[in-house]
């Protein structure tokens, strides 16, 4: 099944997220995590990874791609699976607005503070929060090694206001207060190859990785295509035509 069925339309409604479970089979993680471990760490090694600190001073990599190229990572963000679930989310046309990797490595990746995404897309020149974003679990999720946590239902408060601290861009602490005591503080536990699909202005956040296990998943945002930014801000996240490619279509580029 592609699409969102009519109860996880009404969750995602409800609750600003879903989960699809087993979105990738166990070939298609084990075929895009391998590739990726081995060439990302790699040019970590060379120093062609970001590092985004946490308070504690951990650090979590990061590889974003500005293009949706044909290669694993673009093909996986343009796969018929991942497109049309955000397309059914958005409601209307979408384009691909960035893709991403996060990797918490065994004991060392860091905490990200409590945000909605649209927090700071709405300063890159995106108007309205008709934004989301899928993540795909590469690694086993949980409490231990750094899963993701929302705050169920906070996509309705609309968006908060945010500030820039150390490497994150995280909500004012006095709307964040109310909304912990007012919303249901879920632990999104997954196995890889699940996906987590969340509305732009739903409140998240995740641990330190604590473990000795990776923590790595995939993050790919989509935007109305009427929404598209009104300046350039960043080079990725402006409007470029979606070709979307059949299920799987990643496991054959190299």
């Amino acid at each position: 099944m592609l699409a969102m069925t009519r109860k996880e339309a009404e969750d995602y409604a409800r609750d600003g997220y879903i989960i699809r479970r087993g979105l990738l089979s166990v070939a298609e993680v084990e075929d895009f995590r391998d590739h990726a471990r081995a060439q990302l760490e790699a040019e970590n090694k060379n120093g062609a990874v970001m590092a985004k600190g946490d308070k504690e001073g951990k650090t979590t990599l990061l590889k974003m791609w500005t293009k949706a190229e044909d290669d694993k990572y673009g093909l996986l963000a343009r796969d018929e699976r991942m497109v049309d679930l955000a397309e059914d989310a958005v409601g209307k046309p979408i384009y691909l607005y960035s893709h991403k990797m996060t990797m918490k490595q065994p004991n060392e990746g860091g905490a990200w503070e409590w945000h909605q995404d649209f927090g700071y897309w709405y300063n890159y020149g995106c108007l309205a929060p008709e934004m989301m974003s899928i993540y795909v679990a590469l690694d086993k999720a949980t409490r231990e090694n750094g899963c993701l946590q929302v705050l169920k239902g906070t996509h309705k408060l609309g968006r908060l206001n945010h500030i820039r601290e150390n490497d994150q861009t995280n909500v004012e602490q006095e709307h964040l207060e109310a909304a912990l005591k007012r919303y249901e503080h879920i632990y999104v536990e997954m196995e890889a190859g699940d996906a987590l699909i969340f509305d732009g202005n739903l409140l998240h956040r995740s641990d330190a990785n604590r473990s000795d296990t990776y923590r790595w998943g995939y993050i790919c945002s989509y935007n109305a295509v009427e929404n598209a930014p009104f300046k350039k801000v960043r080079e990725y996240g402006n409007f470029d035509e979606l070709r979307k490619v059949p299920a799987g279509s990643f496991r054959q580029a190299s």
